[in-house]
């Protein structure tokens, strides 16, 4: 199919931005990457009367250690956050996502902001901002307001923003020596949604736990943090019965919906396989107790 007729407008600054909201409010839609948007608008899923292209806002770049932890601009793009250093040494589970995001020509164009914002529920960027427990800076022509990432995502392709605002970075807490992170997905064929996945990131103290993230994808309408999975980690050592303790837990964290790969079951199954490799993963000592 082909676009509606559509208007386009760049921006150049933020007050470019509030002024095409003010003078086009709800009819306006805003363009970063348009890895999503693009596709939308083809099949007339969108019909904005206007795209505002962001991508020149200097306000929505860059990577920087500042206050204590790790700002990333909304328009840092998933190749971008593959090869910064300042990622790689401070966000590392952001860094081991990227290989897994789609192919090479969208992860060159899409954008973090964007795929927050656009909160797909098989998408691995919004699970990941959850289990480092980041906070998302929303911005409006009334300031900043900082939204800790496990209650930005509210629904199915749904967030906490309001409609005055944008995504304007993403507030990461500085890993350290102590904490391990590790991505894993099941999927049919490379690039393709996941059918399950986990972002995890556990503290450790020696082969004991001091704390859990789990956070689910696919799974679920949105991210799903699997609080009593990672309580059942937390404060023992990663042996076989930790783990079990961890997977039963599962039944009462995840509560899937069939869909185009196969009915719940499945899914809870693939969740406890990839909870156990995310351990294995992390702490390889475990591996031959799991």
């Amino acid at each position: 199919m082909k676009w509606p007729a559509i208007g386009y407008l760049r921006a150049s600054s933020l007050d470019d931005i509030w002024r095409a909201r003010a003078e086009h409010g709800d009819a306006a839609q805003l363009l970063a990457g348009g890895q999503t948007l693009l596709a939308t608008l083809a099949f007339r899923l969108s019909e904005p009367k206007v795209l505002v292209d962001i991508t020149r806002v200097a306000a929505l770049r860059g990577v920087r250690v500042e206050g204590g932890v790790l700002r990333i601009g909304s328009l840092t793009r998933h190749a971008e956050l593959g090869r910064d250093p300042l990622v790689a040494q401070h966000a590392p589970l952001l860094a081991r996502a990227v290989p897994l995001i789609a192919h090479p020509a969208i992860r060159n164009r899409g954008t973090i902001g964007g795929s927050l914002a656009y909160a797909d529920p098989a998408a691995e960027l919004p699970a990941c901002v959850v289990a480092l427990g980041a906070r998302i800076v929303a911005l409006s022509p009334q300031g900043e307001r900082r939204i800790a990432a496990e209650d930005f995502f509210t629904g199915l392709l749904s967030t906490a923003l309001t409609a005055e605002e944008v995504i304007a970075a993403v507030e990461v807490p500085l890993a350290t020596p102590a904490s391990r992170s590790v991505i894993l997905e099941v999927a049919r064929r490379s690039g393709d949604y996941a059918m399950a996945g986990l972002a995890a990131c556990i503290g450790m103290e020696g082969a004991r736990a001091t704390s859990a993230r789990l956070v689910f994808f696919g799974v679920g309408s949105g991210p799903v943090l699997a609080a009593r999975a990672g309580a059942a980690l937390a404060g023992r050592t990663l042996d076989a019965a930790a783990i079990a303790a961890a997977q039963a837990a599962l039944n009462e964290d995840l509560d899937p919906p069939g869909d185009m790969h196969g009915p719940p079951e499945m899914k809870r199954h693939l969740a406890r396989v990839l909870l156990q490799r995310a351990i294995a993963t992390t702490h390889p000592a475990t591996e031959a107790a799991a």
